[in-house]
């Protein structure tokens, strides 16, 4: 059974103090680039950045962009709020939980996420939040660690959830390829970063915007995600 959003917040706001410290040799080794790969196809506009963190990936930005980046912990939040000078576009902090998005339908022509919905509580509810107000013809971009495809990692990982969600928050045996699905985004591409399979950048597209004229997809290699269930 998934936690409340109320413990979820709680944990991510005792622990903001702590959290560039905890991933910082994850930053430099991986993430960093990483984080640099989804946001440089993420053009420019109005781009909504989903679970902000403490403003880790202000300093890949697409300059002149305008973005509105949320998080439902207010920790998180105030430690963003000290980094704003990092970015290069004009940033808005809002405090926000992706499940309840306050905007309009068709608000963003991107909407942006890295290890976010590891830890949201209804995950299949806050992607379809997502394809709610992106644009048709925006883009969707997901950076999300994922429960191996190997059957013996993936019982490890099983088993070692409930201790990692007690101590940070996050689930680490979630199927997000599986939830974007059955959301109603469509599937663009899924492709893997690193060896192990373990995180993936999923482009997600709305399927009212395959239907739109003015939807022109990019053409790519795609990786055809195997059927999977939500894991909520």
């Amino acid at each position: 059974m998934a936690e409340s959003t109320s413990a979820i917040r709680r944990r991510y706001d005792r622990l903001a103090p702590f959290f560039d410290l905890l991933e910082g040799v994850l930053e430099r080794l991986a993430f960093g680039a990483w984080r640099q790969r989804l946001w440089s196809e993420a053009g420019a506009g109005r781009i909504l950045e989903v679970g902000v963190g403490t403003g880790k990936n202000f300093p890949y930005h697409p300059p002149g962009a305008d973005i509105t980046a949320i998080d439902f912990s207010a920790a998180m939040l105030s430690r963003a709020r000290n980094k704003l000078g990092q970015s290069p576009a004009a940033v808005e902090l809002l405090p926000m939980d992706v499940e309840r998005l306050d905007f309009p339908d068709n608000s963003f022509d991107t909407v942006a996420a890295s290890f976010v919905f590891c830890s949201v509580p209804l995950p299949v509810k806050g992607l379809r939040e997502v394809l709610r107000v992106c644009k048709p013809g925006g883009r969707v971009l997901l950076l999300e660690h994922v429960l191996s495809e190997d059957p013996l990692r993936a019982r490890i990982m099983n088993w070692l959830n409930p201790l990692v969600v007690k101590l940070v928050g996050a689930n680490i045996n979630r199927r997000t390829v599986g939830n974007v699905a059955a959301s109603g985004l469509a599937i663009d591409s899924v492709e893997d970063l690193g060896h192990s399979g373990l995180v993936k950048l999923i482009r997600p597209i709305s399927r009212t915007a395959i239907m739109s004229p003015y939807f022109n997809p990019p053409l790519r290699n795609k990786t055809c995600p195997k059927s999977t269930t939500s894991a909520s």
